[in-house]
């Protein structure tokens, strides 16, 4: 039973190497397998019985492949037999080679470390002999520095006392440096001592100097006659070593000294301290500058900016001593006199900036302005000219870039702030101004009457309109020179002020009054029933001036603008947002609506008798059509007549022409629509010339624009909309009127295919003009109602179909309640 089990382990363990040597060289030979049957091999071969007959020749074959296996095998083994020899010969080789190169590294590490200590024995001394040429050298540095420090303490003390100070300028300064060195030595008695032996002269020299300044300048007493000495101009450029404050006391005594004077002069209760003579002070310092610059120019350091600081005490001095006087004597402050004092002020200040940098104002109250952004405002072109330039504004100059406002100089203000608190009687005399500005622009116009047509120049704007601007300019340039703050927004509110009454009493209050109690231009007033009567109408000098009102107030609106952005320009920053003329620009805007509702009333007011005449004719007794109607050449001639006018005269405000047109057409187009509806009954061949009449009425109104002119220019679109779709509906009601009404069905639905009218007066007013019976009317009504279309969805959507298209008569309503509410707004 053993050798059975032996068996068995040795095939399982040659199973394992097969499967092994499967993984690592593929095979699909059978007998390559792990688990590889004998039985199941034979079958292969022989499956069957007749396959037997070739059983000799498959045993030749596998023992030839055992043959074979085995030469390989035999190959195999004896190779392997020569590598392992090999194998253990070049590893004892490759031991003894690492043996011996450990040794020579081993002795490679031994030389190197004799080497260090070798270069260590060499260089040990000359390491010290360099760190004590170093110690050496800094202790003779040190001593020398000491005996410097020492030496020159002992000079500075000596020489003090003999008041050297030109020597001790530079040798103090020289003292300090080399102390700096003995920062970190500070706790040797010996090198603190010295210290304090610096600062104790520093302390008796400013003190020192101080004393030598007080006795040449005393603060009571003449300034001493033999004038300034070579001592006080080496004791200043020795203050500017020592402490700052020693400095400043110097400057600041030296110039409550040179303005003592100016004090006493000037006081409060001094006829030459008022405002009137106020030149007085200016010229009084401008002496004393030119005194200063002879006398103590070389005495004082030229960094000191002397002259210069003597003039901002001087402005100092001066603004707080006229604030003074000016709350005490306010009630003498005349605007004359007011103005006379800034103009001097500010004419000093502007020499003050020619003169100085403004380098001494860093610690003062005023400031430097900063340099302000390039302006493109075109309401001025250049203030750098003369104060009086007048506002020049056409379209051309618009375009023109503006040069960039020069920036103010840093003086600015500095004696003028004062006068600020007191601008109230600036503005109050402007005011007044203003006031009889208008009154005599009001009188003027009356006395001298309308302006006289001149078509060939276009409208003209008005004189006084002009005048208004310039003064304005004066005023908004003079007050930006006094203050740019609080007082710019109180002339902006008179400025506000005067532009409506200027719009209010000149402009609105010189248009044409028409012959209605409520002040408006209404049909009823201006037609008489009869025929052959004339109606009222504006005359040629009226329509000039209603234009020339109209081309007057454009003026005013776009100037008042560029008013606004020059106003902004010139307040402050934080002030802006409280300047805003929108007010005064709308109100203008009404004086051009209402002008042009003037000129529109007039023409059509002039056209109604001709409309009135058309639904008087008896249309059902016309028997032929010929050429256009009495009525249509009479509102032609009325078209001609005036608007060549009207068009010459607004021919430098085209927009507003293209508004009287439109509004024209959506005043008139309505109305001749209400008229038609008026002439009943209508014939065939009436219905047949008034659609004549029509479209002679239509090819005027779209030439309307340019009637009568040599130039012909083609018609705003918004115009040649509003006309076409107006008339459109006046021929689709005439050619309902036209069409038979047998059979009914076909009629009802002609008429709401042509008009998409959908309301039942409108179909009752063509019922009319056809002459039908109230019985054939009350049936074809109720055919009417039955065939118009359903909505879409509900009566919202009926609602909304019915805005969608609006008619003539719909927009100009829309219009006219618009402009209601905007003058109920201002």
């Amino acid at each position: 039973p053993a050798e059975p089990r032996q068996r068995e382990g040795q095939y399982l363990s040659a199973g394992v190497r097969l499967q092994t040597v499967a993984k690592v060289f593929p095979s699909q030979d059978p007998l390559d397998r792990a688990d590889f049957n004998a039985v199941e091999y034979i079958n292969t071969l022989f499956p069957t019985e007749q396959s037997l007959a070739n059983i000799d020749e498959v045993v030749n074959k596998i023992r030839l492949k055992i043959r074979r296996l085995d030469d390989n095998i035999r190959t195999v083994v004896r190779g392997q037999t020569n590598v392992g020899q090999d194998g253990r010969q070049a590893l004892e080789e490759a031991q003894k080679a690492i043996q011996q190169l450990f040794g020579k590294i081993k002795d490679i590490k031994d030389k190197a470390e004799k080497s260090e200590q070798m270069v260590k024995e060499i260089t040990r001394d000359i390491k010290q002999l360099d760190h004590a040429k170093r110690h050496l050298t800094t202790s003779i540095t040190t001593l020398n520095h000491l005996h410097m420090l020492a030496g020159g303490v002992d000079s500075l003390e000596a020489m003090t006392r003999r008041r050297q100070y030109g020597e001790v300028a530079n040798l103090l300064q020289g003292v300090v440096n080399v102390l700096e060195h003995f920062n970190k030595y500070m706790g040797i008695p010996q090198i603190r001592q010295l210290s304090e032996r610096v600062k104790a002269a520093q302390n008796e020299l400013g003190q020192q100097i101080l004393a030598d300044f007080e006795e040449a300048f005393p603060s009571q007493g003449t300034k001493r006659p033999g004038g300034p000495s070579n001592v006080l101009r080496d004791a200043c450029l020795v203050a500017n070593v020592l402490d700052p404050r020693i400095k400043q006391e110097i400057i600041k005594k030296f110039i409550k000294q040179h303005l003592s004077e100016y004090l006493v002069l000037f006081q409060e209760n001094q006829d030459v301290a008022w405002l009137d003579k106020i030149d007085r002070r200016y010229a009084w310092i401008k002496r004393q500058l030119v005194d200063y610059e002879e006398k103590y120019g070389r005495m004082f350091p030229q960094e000191w900016c002397m002259t210069e600081r003597i003039a901002v005490e001087f402005c100092h001095v001066t603004r707080t001593e006229l604030a003074k006087i000016m709350r005490t004597r306010a009630k003498e402050i005349e605007v004359k006199l007011l103005l006379f004092a800034i103009q001097r002020t500010t004419n000093f200040e502007g020499l003050l900036a020619k003169r100085f940098s403004g380098c001494t104002l860093a610690d003062g109250t005023v400031k430097k302005p900063e340099v302000p952004l390039p302006s493109t405002n075109p309401f001025l072109e250049d203030e750098a000219g003369t104060e009086t330039d007048e506002i020049v504004i056409e379209k051309s100059d618009t375009d023109k870039p503006k040069k960039p406002k020069v920036p103010d100089n840093p003086f600015h203000g500095i004696v003028s702030k004062c006068f600020e608190p007191h601008l109230y009687v600036y503005i109050e005399s402007q005011d007044k101004n203003l006031g009889e500005l208008i009154d005599r622009f009001v009188a003027d116009f009356k006395a001298q009457g309308p302006p006289k047509p001149n078509v060939d120049e276009g409208g003209a704007v008005l004189p006084s309109c002009a005048d208004l601007f310039v003064y304005y300019k004066k005023c908004m340039v003079q007050c930006s020179q006094l203050s740019t703050g609080e007082p710019m927004i109180a002339l902006t509110t008179i400025f506000q002020k005067y532009l409506r009454e200027y719009a209010w009493k000149i402009l609105s209050g010189n248009l044409p009054k028409t012959t209605s109690s409520s002040g408006g231009l209404t049909i009823t007033s201006l037609l008489k029933e009869k025929e052959g009567s004339e109606v009222a109408k504006f005359t040629l000098e009226e329509l000039c001036l209603i234009c020339s009102i109209l081309s007057t107030a454009e003026y005013c609106l776009a100037t008042t603008q560029q008013l606004e952005e020059k106003l902004k320009e010139k307040v402050d920053a934080s002030l802006v947002e409280r300047i805003n003329l929108t007010g005064e620009m709308d109100t203008f805007s009404i004086v051009i609506s209402n002008s042009i509702q003037l000129l529109v009333q007039d023409l059509d007011a002039a056209c109604d008798p001709a409309l009135t005449a058309m639904s008087k004719m008896q249309w059902q007794n016309v028997e032929h059509v010929g050429d256009q109607s009495p009525y249509v050449t009479s509102v032609i001639l009325h078209i001609k007549q005036n608007v060549p006018i009207i068009r010459d005269n607004l021919a430098s405000t085209r927009k507003y022409f293209t508004q009287f047109c439109i509004k024209f057409a959506n005043s008139f187009i309505p109305k001749f629509i209400n008229h038609l509806f008026k002439c009943k009954p209508i014939s065939m061949v009436g219905a047949e010339q008034l659609l004549l009449d029509t479209h002679s009425l239509k090819m005027v109104l779209l030439d309307l624009p340019s009637i009568g002119s040599q130039v012909v220019r083609k018609a705003p679109a918004s115009y040649t909309k509003i006309v076409v779709k107006g008339m459109t509906r006046a021929e689709m009601i005439l050619k309902v009127v036209m069409a038979p009404h047998e059979p009914p069905v076909v009629f009802v639905d002609n008429y709401i295919k042509l008009l998409a009218d959908c309301s039942t007066d409108t179909f009752q007013k063509i019922l009319d003009m056809k002459g039908l019976k109230r019985s054939e009317q009350s049936s074809m009504l109720d055919l009417f109602r039955q065939r118009l279309p359903a909505p879409p969805s509900g009566a919202e959507n009926a609602g909304s179909l019915s805005l969608s298209a609006p008619t003539p008569e719909q927009e100009s309503s829309r219009i006219r309640k618009l402009e209601k509410l905007i003058k109920k707004r201002l």
